[in-house]
């Protein structure tokens, strides 16, 4: 049975194209994942099937009385909601319900005969529904998951606007999963979640009865739970089946076939040409020119798409630093309350660390601390001599109107626009996405905005709050290689073990710093 048909869906902003006539069918129970490069269109082909964003052309049609289920990389909490207020939003149509079965019970006393078999009626068709939907249960399932997401202990009454990226994210996917929708639209779900929770989240979606289209750049979480891959590319969806590891080899076999089959129709063309100039003009040949011209002219030429600028990042070194990069003495980190106990670390130059443990103990918030962004509670911070210091944020507040060449431009006002454009053009940026505004980027690519800013200054300690979120498998291989290759010192906070595992020489787990309960 089908749930979702989009029929010759064609999209693009301004003058760059996303989807050119682009067909797609989910059936009941299929697991898909939906890959492909920074910006060619996942996000957007979400927000097109939720309705948030209405195609150029095409139909999406949903089948009857579907609940779907969105949880995108943009989603937001207002301030003044609780973790549980939220948690507990995600049954508002059974509370709808309730209050409408105590409306029929108010006006009960008031009826005739007729009617309050009508109301007696109704009433007994919301309580069943009530019964069947577990709603004399949910303060238990939400207390379920919360626990199962790490999300309980840190009391259901928290005021979501203090929470970490991480902890948002984690009460959107409780809310998600609480609602049990017959289709879940999961865009970057691993994002801000620690290695335990990834695992919980793997170990629901394989047990998920229901459809589900998740997008991922984590690859092996794709390997463990989808079923299908709808691969998305020079404006095109193409269909299979299987995991992302057998995708990847039908793919490449389908390109090499393409690509032969491309220089066996250039060579027959050059040769048909070649013939028809030479014999057109005379008469014991003309025929036999013709003839190959008619062919030349039905051929239906191969076309190879056009290859995506590959990333090449680069950190430049600047000068040499004392032998200690910063020191902590008893360091306190947090807001009103304490994150953690206090630290004495030190960082020696040269040496890369990564930052482990679970979101919401405070590893932003003691980069942010050695920074000075965000004041100390307790104990003090030492910076060491000559520090170059490059920083990449986890998230970007607010909504930049900038263009690309503005945004680097801002940062960097000696750059001529050719060198702008170079600069972004090493990030894997085509011209159309250098000049669009930052804010209709995807979030792959306004992280190579961002990575842009550190490649053209000098550095000699980098502080990288989660800079694979986002990125796609081609600019994560490439950024790590750039950061194994850096001799500078470097602070990263990653969930990715085999992202990091070369790069650092030591692992920091702040969990034996913090003062949540774990």
């Amino acid at each position: 049975m089908s749930i979702l048909n989009v029929e010759h869906l064609t999209h693009g902003f301004g003058d760059r194209a996303i989807f050119d006539d682009v067909s797609f069918r989910l059936l009941k129970g299929e697991h898909i994942g939906l890959v492909g490069a920074n910006g060619e269109g996942k996000s957007t082909f979400m927000n097109i099937v939720t309705g948030k964003l209405m195609p150029d052309e095409g139909k999406v049609e949903w089948a009857k009385n579907v609940r779907v289920g969105y949880l995108d990389q943009h989603s937001t909490l207002e301030r003044g909601m609780t973790i549980e207020s939220v948690l507990k939003s995600a049954f508002a149509w059974l509370f709808d319900m309730e209050s409408h079965m105590n409306e029929i019970c108010d006006k009960l006393g008031e009826a005739e005969e007729k009617e309050m078999e009508a109301m007696m009626e109704e009433l007994g068709v919301i309580q069943d529904t009530l019964t069947m939907h577990d709603f004399y249960t949910i303060d238990a399932k939400v207390e379920e998951v919360a626990r199962a997401l790490g999300l309980f202990d840190l009391g259901l009454q928290h005021d979501v606007s203090d929470l970490s990226g991480g902890q948002r994210m984690k009460v959107l996917l409780a809310k998600l999963l609480l609602e049990k929708p017959d289709i879940l639209l999961l865009d970057e779900p691993t994002n801000y979640l620690d290695a335990e929770h990834i695992a919980w989240l793997k170990r629901y979606l394989l047990d998920y009865e229901n459809a589900f289209i998740l997008i991922s750049h984590d690859i092996a979480f794709l390997n463990e739970v989808i079923n299908l891959v709808y691969h998305m590319e020079n404006q095109r969806l193409d269909r299979y089946v299987g995991d992302y590891d057998k995708f990847l080899e039908v793919y490449e076999v389908k390109k090499s076939q393409l690509e032969a089959a491309y220089r066996k129709q250039q060579q027959e063309i050059s040769e048909l040409k070649d013939f028809v100039a030479r014999n057109k003009a005379r008469v014991a040949t003309r025929n036999m020119a013709m003839s190959r011209q008619k062919k030349l002219d039905k051929m239906d030429v191969i076309e190879l798409a056009a290859q995506r600028p590959k990333p090449q990042f680069s950190f430049p070194l600047g000068k040499t630093p004392g032998k200690y990069v910063f020191e902590t003495k008893d360091l306190v980190i947090g807001y009103e309350e304490p994150l953690s106990v206090p630290v004495s670390v030190s960082l020696e130059r040269g040496h890369k660390v990564a930052l482990t443990g679970a979101n919401g103990i405070g590893k932003t918030t003691l980069l942010k601390s050695i920074l000075g962004l965000v004041p100390a509670l307790g104990g003090e911070v030492e910076l060491g001599e000559n520090l170059e210091i490059g920083y990449f944020e986890q998230e970007i507040k607010g909504d930049n109107k900038r263009t690309c060449i503005e945004e680097i431009w801002e940062e960097f006002p000696s750059f001529s626009q050719y060198e702008v454009r170079a600069a972004l053009a090493r990030c894997g940026l085509t011209t159309k996405h250098i000049e669009s505004q930052v804010r209709v980027l995807s979030g792959g690519e306004q992280a190579k905005v961002r990575l842009c800013k550190l490649m053209n200054r000098t550095t000699n300690i980098l502080l990288l709050d989660e800079p694979t979120n986002h990125l796609d498998v081609d600019a994560k291989a490439e950024l790590r290689r750039a950061l194994i290759e850096y001799r500078g010192s470097m602070l990263l906070i990653c969930h990715e073990p085999d992202f990091y595992g070369d790069i650092v020489g030591e692992v920091w787990d702040c969990s034996k710093w913090t003062t949540k309960v774990l």
